[in-house]
């Protein structure tokens, strides 16, 4: 998957070093997400928006909350 020219956006809320960017395809509506790291060599996961529409619910819902301690 060729993605140089993405358009790759990292939040202003991440840490140094602790980063995820995501960049989104118009031409195929792809949602393309990988590690600071890595850019440009490691893996990069693609989603469908349906996928990427479900993910950001589960993340309001608080589906991927870790139990209090």
């Amino acid at each position: 998957m060729d993605t140089l020219d993405d358009n790759w956006r990292k939040s202003t809320r991440s840490a140094q070093g602790d980063c995820v960017e995501v960049s989104y395809r118009s031409h195929d509506e792809t949602i393309l997400v990988r590690d600071t790291k890595a850019a440009g060599k490691g893996p990069v996961l693609a989603f469908t928006r349906s996928e990427w529409t479900a993910f950001l619910g589960g993340i309001h819902d608080g589906e991927f909350n870790l139990p209090a301690q």
